[in-house]
């Protein structure tokens, strides 16, 4: 009888062993999703930022802007390429869509800029860049929210407390309201 008792109790270890061995693989597996979900926004926040010198410069030949709209642009450049967290990143990220907005509100008040190749190229560049990094937020929230709800529900709170993966990620959001308003176009100083 207590060699049944000892099997049972080694069998039950071995099975509550399985259990969290595969939750914390499963935990592990959704904590490398959001990290490579997040690798995605940097690269396409990049491959964004390395175009704004050359919308600078093109635009720069055409218009007379306000240096405002062109150091707002850099400001917020260099507050993505030095962004280190996603609420960083974010922030970085409303700063320059604000700003490009701006730039490409005024330049439909320049007739040979629209027409400009180069600025059409350009143009053509961050749409599909816009689009990639909307989809890249998309799939890093969608990450996040899995991971955040395993660790949450049980078992996995369980697990992710003994292992240290209780802390939720940060989503990816825009937490300023003014960046989601239209673009008004000011066109008087350019004269």
């Amino acid at each position: 009888m207590l060699e049944i008792l000892l099997i049972v109790g080694v069998v039950g270890i071995v099975i509550i062993a399985i259990i969290l061995i595969g939750i914390y693989n499963s935990l592990i597996g959704l904590q490398k999703r959001v990290e490579n979900a997040w690798a995605q926004i940097d690269v396409q926040l990049k491959r964004r930022a390395d175009l704004i010198p050359n919308l600078i410069e093109t635009v720069k030949g055409y218009a007379k802007f306000e240096k405002k709209v062109l150091t707002d642009v850099t400001k917020a450049r260099t507050a993505i390429m030095n962004a280190k967290t996603p609420a960083q990143a974010a922030k970085g990220d409303n700063m320059l869509s604000g700003a490009l907005k701006t730039i490409f509100a005024v330049a439909e008040s320049y007739p040979t800029l629209k027409a400009s190749e180069n600025f059409k190229s350009l143009q053509e560049e961050f749409a599909t860049t816009e689009n990639r990094v909307a989809a890249a937020r998309q799939l890093y929230n969608d990450s996040v929210m899995r991971f955040n709800t395993a660790i949450a529900q049980f078992p996995g709170v369980v697990v992710a407390g003994i292992f240290g993966m209780s802390n939720p990620k940060e989503f990816y959001e825009v937490k300023d309201a003014s960046v989601r308003k239209a673009v008004k176009a000011d066109f008087s100083d350019l004269g």
